[in-house]
């Protein structure tokens, strides 16, 4: 007789708990063999794993902070952007389609996002809601204080990308950082000593003072003053609400000896 039904024996171990001797179990196997089940629990298996990595990527986004009066003061992840808001601390902000920006609480934007498209979203058992691109403190009116950090970037962004020798301008991967005082005549490494300069100027100095190469800077290297953005490229369509607060981006890694 086919029927594809098959018993399996279970027999349980002494536990403490007196079950009966043994279980049996009637499993019906409508198609296929163990292996193609097995087949199918790897494949549901790496279905999850690629469900529960794109959930940590989206939750991992980055999120623009405004302060209470609406300038750009940080940027944070999708993750702890919800929980600002789910705590009452910020609303999420986003824009219609006349630029006019509204304001939204946890629910309302919970409501707001059950049409929105699935890769812009995070679903939850109960519901699912859109990452959020920007949001505004309730509270917080300040600006952060700092200094500018010391970085090759940076340095690039003071000197616009200009040798400060030859007064040139060129390409990031055609500039060098230079020791306007070189390290072995006891120069450091500082705003008030480094300075962007070409490969050809930077290989006519080598390792010597300007005056003793017969060059002149185009002017006295110096501290930046502190901005907390600096200009940045928006090729992420999803950053696109960013553009209307900030055209600037974090300073990086800071140099050093």
């Amino acid at each position: 007789m086919d029927t594809n039904e098959h018993e399996f024996t279970i027999p349980f171990g002494s536990s403490g708990c007196s079950p009966p001797s043994s279980t049996t179990l009637t499993a019906k196997i409508a198609s296929g063999t163990v292996a193609q089940i097995y087949a199918e629990v790897r494949k549901r298996r790496a279905i999850t794993q690629f469900i529960c990595k794109q959930l940590h990527t989206s939750l991992n986004s980055q999120v623009l902070v405004l302060n209470r009066l609406w300038q750009a003061v940080n940027i944070c992840t999708a993750r702890r952007a919800f929980a600002l808001v789910y705590a009452g601390h910020a609303q999420i902000v986003e824009s219609d389609e006349a630029n006019n920006f509204l304001t939204h609480d946890f629910e309302s934007w919970r409501d707001l996002s059950a049409n929105a498209p699935d890769h812009e979203v995070v679903t939850t058992i109960s519901f699912k809601i859109r990452i959020p691109r920007v949001i505004v403190l309730l509270v917080f009116d300040r600006l952060p204080k700092k200094e500018v950090k010391f970085t090759r970037h940076n340095v690039f962004e003071r000197d616009k990308n200009t040798c400060q020798y030859c007064g040139e301008l060129f390409d990031r991967n055609e500039l060098n950082l230079d020791h306007v005082v070189p390290r072995d005549q006891g120069g450091t490494t500082t705003w008030e000593n480094v300075v962007c300069s070409c490969i050809a100027c930077n290989t006519r100095k080598g390792n010597r003072l300007p005056r003793e190469a017969h060059m002149s800077l185009i002017r006295k290297p110096k501290r930046p003053k502190w901005r907390p953005f600096v200009q940045i490229t928006f090729s992420a369509p999803q950053h696109d609400l960013w553009k209307h607060f900030v055209d600037l981006a974090y300073w990086n890694v800071e140099l050093s000896d």
